[in-house]
């Protein structure tokens, strides 16, 4: 349980580091804290948030095949940004300068996490 719960903070924390370091439009400040409590919120939001507003726009889903969860992820981007703004941690910050950044970062955080999972899934087999 806790090691299932360290490694989806160091996935997610790895995703945001690859979603800040290809994306030019996306700061951060806090160095490898940043990418732990990262990884901590953004764990909270996939597991508590996500789920929530993907049962709401399921029809959208259908409707779209899919597409929609792009929009869905960007949305998380925002919440992640306003959370980190609230919970007001000293040194750690989080800024995305427009809405086109917020689509690339959801999309390349659920293609970069996606990706980290399944080489972590087949090595533990």
């Amino acid at each position: 349980m806790i090691r299932k719960l360290i490694i989806g903070i160091v996935l997610n924390g790895a995703a945001l580091y690859g979603v800040t370091y290809l994306l030019p439009n996306i700061s951060y400040q806090g160095g490898v804290m940043f990418f732990v409590i990262g990884g901590v919120v953004m764990g909270v939001l996939n597991s508590i948030v996500k789920p929530i507003i993907k049962l709401v726009t399921f029809p959208l889903q259908i409707l779209t095949l899919g597409i929609s969860l792009i929009f869905i992820n960007a949305l998380l981007f925002w919440f992640f940004e306003v959370a980190l703004e609230i919970l007001t941690l000293e040194g750690i910050a989080f800024q995305v300068s427009d809405i086109k950044s917020y689509f690339l970062a959801g999309l390349l955080f659920g293609i970069i996490n996606w990706l980290l999972h399944l080489i972590i899934k087949n090595k533990s087999h």
